[in-house]
């Protein structure tokens, strides 16, 4: 006979459940239009400046993605005249 081997369902309970019940804690998915129509941008930037931008971030209680995303909106508002 064979051995049967363990099935393992979709997702696994992580060992600590303190963590596992923590993790209902996550902030719900982006549902805006950043969703729907983004594309992604690749900056080359200094591993001391990626630094500075994740702590501004974490102390912010926003992500990476999000306040990057803010500044950039208030740097570059939509022209007057449409999208280019």
């Amino acid at each position: 006979m064979t051995a049967g081997t363990e099935k393992r369902g979709f997702a696994i309970r992580p060992a600590d459940p303190d963590s596992w019940i923590k993790a209902a804690d996550a902030p719900p998915p982006r549902t805006d239009a950043a969703d729907a129509y983004s594309a992604r941008l690749t900056v080359d930037i200094t591993p001391a400046l990626r630094g500075r931008i994740k702590i501004a971030a974490f102390q912010r209680g926003v992500t990476v993605a999000d306040m990057l995303r803010d500044l950039l909106a208030r740097e570059f508002p939509p022209a007057d005249g449409g999208t280019p």
